[in-house]
């Protein structure tokens, strides 16, 4: 595998879940690899020890981290998403929100004509923008 630089989820419980969510909101994803703890490993049994999947011309990493942590996702880290068209964003807008907080409502900022900062219900924050 070629060296690159790759945005890291870290879950406790849900990262096939979340990992599954993401890829069915993009048309060019793609869950690229799932490997699983088996009997006696450090994490549950069946859960994700590491995948990967690719949204548009990302790769990302996600786990079901075995240890318990103090910490979640922030928003000061983000994925921010350019969207193709007002469809695309307010269909990313509405299912990203659902479950999860609006942070900023679908709006125009100044900075964008039409953009809008969600935290979907795994707690990871994303920013969409209209291109």
């Amino acid at each position: 595998m070629a060296r690159q630089i790759l945005t890291h989820l870290m879950f406790e419980g849900a990262a096939e879940e979340a990992m599954n969510f993401y890829v069915s909101l993009f048309e060019d994803a793609a869950v690229t690899e799932v490997r699983r703890y088996g009997p006696g490993e450090a994490g549950q049994e069946g859960s994700v020890m590491m995948a990967y999947f690719r949204l548009r011309d990302r790769d990302f990493i996600c786990i079901d981290s075995p240890i318990e942590h103090g910490f979640t996702f922030t928003p000061a880290m983000s994925v921010f998403v350019e969207c193709e068209d007002e469809a695309e964003l307010e269909r990313l807008f509405a299912e990203l929100s659902s479950g999860g907080q609006v942070m900023m409502p679908l709006d125009d900022y100044g900075f964008s004509r039409r953009y809008g900062w969600v935290c979907d219900r795994f707690k990871v924050s994303w920013q969409l923008n209209l291109q």
